[in-house]
C-alpha cells in the first residue's frame, strides 16, 4: 500500500474523525508517509489508525495519538523541541515540520540509529537524535520551549520540568500502571506549573537507563 492521493484522503478523515483539528498539525502529517517508519510484516497496516509493533519491543504510536499530543504540543515554527522516545522517528518527522529545532533521545540504540537512516532519507535536517537516558533530558540543550513524551511515567519528571523554559509547554503521558494512564499537558508559568488531563491513553512505560543493545 503507498501513501497515494486515495490513502492520504481517508488518513486525513481518520485524524479529524478523532479530534485532530489543527490545520498545521494535519499538513504535516500529509506531507510525512507513515508508511517510511513502519518496517516489515506491518507495512501494509501504516496508514490506519492503530497502533504497531517496532524493534526492541517498541510501538509506533496510532496516527490520532501522535496528532493529538502534536496538537496538544501548540508548536511554533520557532520552538525548540525536545522529544523523549525517538521509537520509530514518526513523531519527530511530524514535529520537524512545525519547529525550527528537534532533539529526539532514546534508550534503544538501534532504534535511534534506524530512525537516523529515515531522517537522512526525507532530508529532515533540522532533527538531531541522540541514544541517552531519556528520563535526564538533554540538559546540554536546555531549556527549551516544548518537551513531547512518548512513553509513561508515574509524574512528570523532575530533570523535564526544570528544563522546561517559562511559558513552555511538556505533554506527557502518566499513569502507575499501563492501563490506566492520561495524557496531560504542563505548563510552566512564573509561579510554577499548572496541569490539564486530555485524555486517556495508553503507553509502554518510560524506563531509565540505557537498554541492554546500547
Amino acid at each position: 500500500m503507498s501513501f497515494d492521493a486515495e490513502a492520504k484522503m481517508q488518513f486525513l478523515f481518520a485524524l479529524r474523525s478523532r479530534g485532530v483539528t489543527d490545520s498545521a498539525v494535519l499538513r504535516a502529517m500529509e506531507r510525512i508517509d507513515r508508511g517510511h517508519f513502519v518496517k516489515g510484516y506491518f507495512t501494509d497496516r501504516a496508514y490506519e489508525d492503530m497502533p504497531l509493533p517496532i524493534a526492541c519491543g517498541q510501538t509506533i504510536s496510532q496516527p490520532s495519538v501522535v496528532g493529538i499530543m502534536t496538537q496538544a504540543l501548540q508548536v511554533s515554527s520557532r520552538d525548540k523541541v525536545l522529544e523523549v522516545g525517538t521509537g520509530s522517528g514518526y513523531q519527530a518527522a511530524i514535529l520537524s515540520q512545525l519547529a525550527r529545532r528537534i532533539y529526539t533521545v532514546d534508550r534503544h540504540r538501534r532504534l535511534v540509529t534506524e530512525a537516523k537512516l529515515v531522517f537522512d532519507q526525507l532530508d529532515l535536517a533540522n532533527i538531531t537524535a541522540f541514544t541517552a537516558d531519556g528520563s535526564f533530558g538533554l540538559p546540554d540543550q536546555a531549556p527549551f520551549d516544548r518537551i513531547l513524551v512518548t512513553a509513561a511515567a508515574e509524574d512528570p519528571p523532575g530533570p523535564l520540568l526544570a528544563q522546561l523554559r517559562i511559558g513552555g509547554i511538556m505533554v506527557l503521558p502518566v499513569g502507575q500502571s499501563d492501563t490506566v494512564q492520561h495524557l496531560i499537558r504542563v505548563t510552566r508559568t512564573e509561579d510554577g506549573f499548572e496541569y490539564d488531563e486530555l485524555r486517556p491513553v495508553r503507553f509502554v512505560p518510560l524506563v531509565e537507563g540505557l537498554a541492554k543493545d546500547s
